[in-house]
């Protein structure tokens, strides 16, 4: 289990447990691909991706719980590029919206204690409120990115089972002892003695059967669950309940295309994440 932090800042999870009360528990992705720039009129270049992010935040601002910036996305546009996500992220912090950078990194040692300084230390111009991880080298291998999560009062989530299928060749080995189901173990671990854990997991919004299948437990990781696939990819409200009803507390279902495809109108990309938070709701 990691340390608490000393750096003053409330530890993420109770942050984003008080988000998800106020504003409901939605997590819009800002995903600026070239045919959602396109859409928008904007140039597919660092300015474009940049005016798009900014007016994302806009939008959403006091209406949802996080935002989700896929970093991939600005890195494409090179330093130009990653100066964008800064100066999102910095728009998030003033705008008292939570970030999730989903940046996906994973890696030993000095180089995976390098990422974390570079997604979760206070003063670094990349510094989100929290980032996801792959435990794929090894669940220890996370070690320094979880300290300085702790240290900072920041949180990371930690892929343990996707939808993709190529997920289940690595993520189903071992049956009732899967990777998959040791990875959430893990992460149960860190999360002793919260309500809502600052390790969160991400796990597809259409992977029901195999949680079953794989005998995995998710209220017993008191972690948020971090469920893309909400909307374009196919999951509605209906399936995240069936999938995830006995830990609806903890889910933090996330939408990306869904809602950015009603932009570049501030109002009206606003009003596409309310109509989709209260569909949560219902």
């Amino acid at each position: 289990m990691s340390a608490p932090h000393d750096a003053g800042r409330e530890p993420f999870g109770s942050r984003l447990a008080r988000a998800m009360a106020v504003h409901g528990p939605l997590c819009v992705g800002i995903d600026p691909h070239p045919g959602l720039l396109a859409d928008w009129a904007l140039t597919d270049d660092a300015a474009g991706v940049e005016r798009f992010a900014l007016s994302v935040v806009e939008a959403l601002a006091g209406e949802v719980a996080m935002v989700k910036p896929q970093v991939a996305l600005f890195e494409r546009h090179g330093s130009a590029g990653m100066a964008a996500l800064e100066r999102t992220l910095a728009a998030c912090s003033q705008a008292g919206l939570l970030s999730l950078a989903d940046a996906k990194r994973g890696d030993i040692g000095s180089t995976m204690a390098a990422y974390a300084d570079a997604w979760l230390r206070d003063g670094s111009p990349l510094a989100a409120d929290a980032v996801t991880l792959s435990p794929y080298l090894g669940f220890g291998s996370l070690r320094p990115a979880l300290e300085a999560a702790a240290a900072s009062g920041r949180g990371v989530f930690v892929l343990a089972l996707t939808s993709n299928p190529e997920g289940a060749s690595v993520q189903h080995v071992g049956g009732a002892a899967s990777v998959a189901r040791g990875i959430v173990e893990a992460t149960a671990r860190e999360n002793q003695g919260t309500q809502l854990g600052s390790t969160g997991l991400v796990i597809g919004a259409t992977v029901g059967p195999a949680l079953e299948e794989l005998g995995i437990d998710l209220a017993a990781s008191q972690a948020p669950i971090l469920a893309p696939g909400l909307g374009a990819q196919g999951a509605t409200p209906e399936d995240l309940r069936a999938v995830f009803g006995a830990v609806w507390d903890q889910l933090v279902p996330t939408s990306s295309r869904d809602i950015l495809r009603h932009g570049p109108d501030i109002a009206t990309l606003r009003r596409a994440a309310i109509d989709v938070q209260d569909s949560l709701r219902g």
